[in-house]
Order: C-alpha cells, then sequence, then structure tokens
C-alpha cells in the first residue's frame, strides 16, 4: 500500500468521524435535510468570496461558505416561523435557490476558472493528497487531513463541553429554555458546527459524500442504541467502516471513491434497518408476529372463558366453531390451537378444548384490563 493510498484512507476517516458527531444531533432532531441544504448552497458563498479574492486559495472562500451555510439556517428559520410552511418545505425553498444561483454564476462568469459543478457535487479524493500543506520547505501532508483533523477537534470539544445542554435541547427544547439552558443559541451553535464541517469537507469529498456522511452513519447508529453517547460512538465508528469499504470497493472496481463510500454508508444502513435487534426490519415483523399469535391465542382463551359452566359450552368448545365466531381461516385455528396446548392454555378432551388453570388466569388478567 502506497504512502497515497494510506493519505487518502486517513483523509476519509477524519472526514467520516467529523461528519458523523454533528449528524447525530441532526437526526435525532429531525432536520438531516439541514445537511444537505447547506452543502449545497456553501456553493454560493464559494462563488461570492471568488469574485472578491479572484484567488481559489483565498482563506475567505471557506469563510464566505461558513456565512452562507448559517445564513441558510437563519432563512429556514425565519421562513418556519411564519407558520405558512413547515420546516422541510422551508429547506426545499432556500438551498435549492441559493445553489442555482451559484451555479449560474460559475456558468456565467467563472467558466475559464477551475471550479466546476461536477468537483462540487462529487469531489474527488484521489486528488486530495496532492494539495499538501508545506511549512517552512517542510512537507506536513495533505492540507485537508490538516484542515478536517482540525474541525474534528472543534466538533468533539463542542460536544464533551456542552454534552448535558445538547441532550437536553435536543430531547426536550421547552425544558431547556425552561432551565435556562438557551436552546436557540445552541443550536445556531450546532449548525454553526455542521457548516463549518461541510464547508471542510466540500474540497475533497464534495457535497453528496458530506450529506451521506453526515446522515447515513447516525441513522444506522439510531436503530442500534437508545444511548446518545453509544449512538455517538457507533456512528464514528460505522462512518470508519463505510470510509474503509467504500475505499477498497472503488480501488478494486476502478470507480469513483466518494460514490463508493456512500454506498458503503447505505449498505450499512441497510444491514442495520433489516437486522437491528430492537428496531429493524426482521426484529420488528417477529414481534408483530408474535404479538399476533399471543393476542390470537388470548382471544381463544377469553372465549372458552365466557362459555365455560353454559348449555352452549359443548358446542361452543369444539374447534370448528371459531371459524365462525372469531373469523379464522382453518389453518389459522388449528395453529393457534395446537400453540395453545403447547404452552399449556387448553387441553382436548372428547373433540372440545378446555381450558387449564393457566388458561382460565390468562382469560381473567386479559379481561381485568
Amino acid at each position: 500500500m502506497t504512502s497515497t493510498q494510506i493519505e487518502i484512507q486517513l483523509i476519509a476517516i477524519v472526514v467520516a468521524v467529523a461528519c458523523a458527531l454533528p449528524g447525530v444531533f441532526l437526526v435525532l432532531r429531525r432536520t438531516a435535510m439541514m445537511s444537505d441544504a447547506i452543502s449545497h448552497s456553501i456553493l454560493f458563498g464559494i462563488v461570492i468570496a471568488f469574485f472578491v479574492t479572484r484567488d481559489l486559495a483565498s482563506p475567505f472562500l471557506i469563510i464566505g461558505a461558513a456565512v452562507t451555510g448559517l445564513l441558510t439556517v437563519v432563512l429556514v428559520e425565519l421562513l418556519s416561523r411564519t407558520r405558512l410552511v413547515r420546516e422541510d418545505a422551508a429547506i426545499g425553498l432556500v438551498f435549492p435557490v441559493l445553489f442555482s444561483i451559484g451555479v449560474i454564476l460559475i456558468a456565467r462568469y467563472a467558466g475559464s476558472v477551475h471550479l466546476d459543478t461536477d468537483s462540487v457535487l462529487l469531489g474527488e479524493l484521489a486528488f486530495a493528497p496532492f494539495n499538501r500543506l508545506t511549512v517552512g520547505g517542510v512537507d506536513l501532508g495533505p492540507k485537508s487531513l490538516f484542515v478536517m483533523a482540525g474541525i474534528l477537534l472543534l466538533s468533539l470539544a463542542f460536544i464533551l463541553v456542552f454534552y448535558k445542554e445538547l441532550k437536553l435541547s435536543t430531547f426536550d427544547a421547552g425544558l431547556a429554555a425552561a432551565l435556562g439552558f438557551a436552546p436557540a443559541a445552541l443550536h445556531y451553535a450546532l449548525m454553526g458546527i455542521v457548516s463549518v464541517t461541510a464547508v471542510g469537507a466540500f474540497d475533497a469529498v464534495g457535497s453528496v459524500l458530506v450529506v451521506a456522511l453526515m446522515i447515513a452513519p447516525p441513522a444506522t447508529a439510531y436503530l442500534l442504541t437508545d444511548r446518545l453517547s453509544i449512538m455517538l460512538l457507533l456512528s464514528a465508528l460505522v462512518g470508519i467502516v463505510s470510509a474503509e469499504l467504500g475505499y477498497w470497493a472503488a480501488h478494486g472496481l476502478d470507480v469513483s471513491i466518494a460514490g463508493s463510500m456512500a454506498s458503503a454508508a447505505g449498505l450499512c444502513f441497510l444491514l442495520a434497518y433489516l437486522w437491528a435487534p430492537g428496531r429493524g426490519f426482521i426484529a420488528v415483523a417477529r414481534r408483530r408476529r408474535r404479538q399476533r399469535w399471543e393476542f390470537a391465542e388470548t382471544m381463544l382463551a377469553i372465549h372458552l372463558h365466557q362459555h365455560e359452566d353454559r348449555p352452549e359450552a359443548a358446542a361452543e368448545s369444539r374447534e370448528e366453531h371459531l371459524l365462525d365466531h372469531m373469523a379464522w381461516t382453518p389453518r389459522f385455528a388449528r395453529e393457534i390451537v395446537a400453540r395453545a396446548e403447547r404452552n399449556g392454555t387448553l387441553v382436548r378432551r372428547a373433540g372440545a378444548l378446555q381450558l387449564t388453570p393457566p388458561g382460565r388466569k390468562l382469560a381473567r388478567r386479559a379481561l381485568a384490563r
């Protein structure tokens, strides 16, 4: 493995973790699409800053992009507060306008400049190691690695310092405001972190991968745990796995690195969506199936209990009568009766179904609710 390959993977890992950590709070606050809005709208800030400085290497491009990210958040908030549109609609109104203006300005006034929409959307991690950070003639490594490492440390420091406040304002903003935690200020600070992260990752990986790494790993972690601290750790881990898996898939298939990483992040989410122990599709389907069987067995116990010691008990307790009275299919009725026999809630005597003491207890408990 060459040094360039190692550097690409290091950049991808740092970007993945830096995006995943603030992404956890976006997912929990149900503002996941804000990352999409910020990562696209910052193009407008980059273009405007370039027109002012006429230098693609100027740090003012980063400042302009960050300011545009915050402007996007403010405009979305202002539209949402009018209550004329919902927040998701406000996001859909704001960022396409800013992004489209940026694209138009590039096409109209920056056609001869190395600033195109393809690199903005998709990025190219393979070129990131060639943009070196040199201090005093010493090559320290890829510039994007140091930029994203600094942003990652900033994000970590923000989360550690304001962990309690972020946790409270995320799950109960009203209580946070009552306790004097200023949830609005925390919200804008968090969006500032999201904006800075999107700007930092923008040059190396493009806006598509920024969105994928900011949402898919936290969404995957959300399916696996209910604890915020564990969710942050899992989100970072899933981001790292997505970066590594995506890189080697791209290396083997000779395809886009950013596209492979986004696909790997989606694959991780799909696996969690299907197999997560508590919230996964398969676990939910099994739980619903089990609940259906338990409910049907309880209904059978109630039916038999209500007709015990009555003249019609002999007729009502026959299996074939369940087809009409309970509206069950013959196969379902046989399976429920067999399940109840296995569980010891009823027995079969002379062709009739009779409750056992556990079966009567089950029926009485259900009727008492």
